[in-house]
């Protein structure tokens, strides 16, 4: 059981919350390809609501967006801690990166089919 466990309760979600912001300011400050999704989420996510598409239609465009924000979070977290172990070039580290990389390019070929396919 890891040490960092400990608080239970309103205080274990306070806690949770805080850092959940802290990874969110530490993604937005330190990694541009963060910033770039949130700018083309502010950028879909209103005009999603003025689309004449239905409300499951709104919520998946809106969905998609989102969910290349996570992937990116998920991303950035793997080349931080595989940079955290060592900045030494390693087949393994350079594989765990660039599935994190593929992984994003498929989020954002999502959004692409999507918006495409409720637009068209």
């Amino acid at each position: 059981m890891s040490p960092f466990k400990g608080q239970t309760g309103l205080k274990r979600i306070l806690n949770a919350s805080g850092y959940s912001l802290d990874g969110l300011r530490a993604a937005f400050v330190g990694e541009a390809a963060f910033r770039q999704l949130v700018l083309l989420n502010v950028v879909l996510i209103p005009l999603s609501f003025f689309l004449n598409v239905s409300r499951v239609e709104q919520a998946l465009l809106i969905a998609v967006c989102l969910l290349a924000l996570i992937v990116e979070l998920l991303n950035s977290a793997v080349e931080a801690a595989i940079d955290r172990i060592s900045l030494e070039l390693h087949p393994l580290s350079k594989n765990a990166k660039d599935m994190g990389s593929a992984a994003q390019l498929l989020a954002l070929t999502m959004i692409a089919l999507v918006w495409g396919v409720v637009l068209l």
